[in-house]
């Protein structure tokens, strides 16, 4: 009991967690409460031990009920395991899922993509004409920035070279890893975002929750439409800061919607280039002003045909048009057999769309402050005020996730061995830690692993992740099977999307610079 005590004063919840645990298992009540009380675990089922053998008998096997995935007693412990061994043929445990067809996704509109083609590169969304969609979101970056928590206005350049500049120079990185862009325009897509904060309306089909509330004056395409609606909104990322320009006035004013809301502004914006409005009425047949919810269409229309990814070497497995390396053919084993990895990263897309607390570091400014004044970022808990998603973040899809480092919601991870590792025993992962993130210089001290140090934090993360741990089985992989699991993720690239469609413009219609 001593030991547990002095391990969560110094913040260690992992010791702390293996000491109550082992304690509950030898009889003790008051290690039970505790337990129960900081980790929400239910209370181990203290069972007889068997009886004797006879001589020389095999010991009867003890068979007891168990849920359907069965929840490791201890918090997870590292045992000692030879370096190397032959790999056997892993059975697959389930089934693997169909493959991406042309019906996964919805009929292109390629008029419509060109259009949005120029938006995405052009920084004329931003309140200061200073950042574009492309800026965190990079073909050179695979759709993503390159760095785990990015720059938005305020700076110049791409990925770890991007620095503040400029007369209102970002002082804050943007608090989430930017995700990367592959295959948002499937149809099967429910959520957007990290914390999921746009997503299908699970009770009335067609609608989509969003944290602006119904959109049903606007004519938006998908959700990938009203997902591009956010970021413009931002202060971090596009927007800016009060003071800096009217449309991050109007933001601070919450005046988002109606003719003098920040979408209008931004609308009128575009409506002023003749390009954009010429290529407007072109596609739609009818010469009008240009509208926000056609602004949000036409770039999704152009993330959907550009950063489609379904001709990897798995998905040709899948379509028994190829074969993988055995490599990789030994790693899908795993992930879909003893690995556990389908358990979240299922279906075609690889991602069951839904939130797991998986204990990443809190690196970076976070989202919000907690009561003690420390910043923190509780993910999917902020949007559904549910104490139970408290640090759950959406399961990410996998096509091209080789490319997409840093890894994790606030990009905490930068080697991907170290990152699969912390996977499979989050707590002790958490605890173990080691800074690693690519940042870029912000010019000041950042404090981007201040919360990681906090003992208070990582404590709640630490027990959000135990709680999740009892809800799937316990695996130890050794360091040639995360070999092996790597070919397999190696294997979801799609070097063909990766190269690019439509690739980056000459020069967009505001004539602003484009940073490539």
């Amino acid at each position: 009991m001593n030991q547990g005590f002095a391990a969560m004063q110094q913040g260690d919840f992992f010791t702390a967690f293996t000491a109550l645990r082992r304690l509950e298992q030898a009889g003790d009540p008051q290690a039970s409460q505790m337990l129960q009380e900081l980790f929400l675990t239910p209370p181990v089922q203290v069972r007889p031990p068997p009886p004797s053998p006879a001589p020389y008998a095999r010991p009867p096997r003890q068979v007891a009920a168990a849920p359907p995935v069965a929840a490791p007693d201890l918090a997870p412990l590292r045992a000692p395991r030879p370096t190397a061994r032959p790999i056997p043929h892993a059975p697959l445990d389930g089934s693997l899922p169909a493959p991406l067809s042309e019906d996964s996704f919805r009929a292109g509109d390629a008029a419509l993509a060109r259009i949005g083609h120029l938006l995405f590169f052009d920084p004329v969304l931003s309140g200061n004409m200073d950042v574009a969609c492309a800026t965190c979101h990079h073909p050179r970056h695979a759709a993503g920035d390159g760095v785990s928590l990015g720059l938005g206005t305020g700076a110049q350049g791409l990925g770890h070279d991007r620095r503040p500049d400029g007369m209102h120079a970002a002082h804050r990185r943007i608090p989430r890893n930017a995700p990367a862009l592959w295959n948002l325009g499937a149809r099967d897509i429910r959520v957007m975002f990290h914390d999921g904060r746009i997503e299908a309306d699970p009770d009335t089909p067609g609608a989509v929750l969003t944290p602006q509330g119904p959109l049903d004056y606007m004519t938006l395409d998908s959700l990938l439409a009203v997902q591009a609606l956010f970021p413009v909104l931002s202060a971090e990322e596009m927007a800016g800061q009060a003071g800096e320009n009217p449309i991050a006035d109007a933001i601070a004013a919450e005046r988002i919607h109606g003719d003098d809301g920040a979408w209008a502004l931004l609308a009128a914006r575009v409506d002023a280039l003749p390009d954009y409005r010429r290529a407007f009425a072109t596609w739609r047949g009818a010469d009008a002003s240009v509208r926000m919810d056609e602004i949000a269409n036409a770039l999704a229309a152009f993330i959907e045909f550009e950063f489609r990814a379904d001709q990897t070497p798995f998905d040709q497995y899948l379509r028994e048009l190829a074969a993988m390396s055995p490599q990789a053919g030994e790693g899908m084993r795993l992930f879909f057999g003893r690995a556990n990895c389908a358990s979240c990263h299922s279906g075609p897309l690889l991602s069951d769309q839904k939130f797991h607390a998986m204990g990443q570091p809190p690196i970076g400014p976070g989202k919000e402050q907690d009561d003690d004044g420390y910043t923190r970022d509780i993910g999917r808990a902020a949007v559904t005020l549910d104490p139970a998603d408290a640090y759950a973040f959406r399961t990410p899809m996998l096509r091209n996730v080789m490319q997409t480092g840093p890894w994790g919601h606030a990009g905490a991870f930068s080697d991907i061995r170290a990152f699969l590792r912390h996977h499979l025993d989050p707590v002790a992962g958490l605890a173990a830690y080691q800074p690693q993130a690519v940042l870029p210089e912000l010019g000041r001290d950042a404090g981007d692993y201040m919360v990681t140090q906090d003992a208070h934090q990582r404590a709640a993360i630490s027990a959000a992740a135990a709680r999740a741990m009892t809800q799937r089985p316990l695996v130890i992989l050794q360091d040639d099977e995360i070999d092996l699991l790597i070919a397999f993720l190696a294997a979801l690239d799609d070097t063909g999307a990766l190269q690019g469609r439509l690739g980056v413009p000459d020069a967009v219609p505001s004539g602003l610079e484009i940073q490539d």
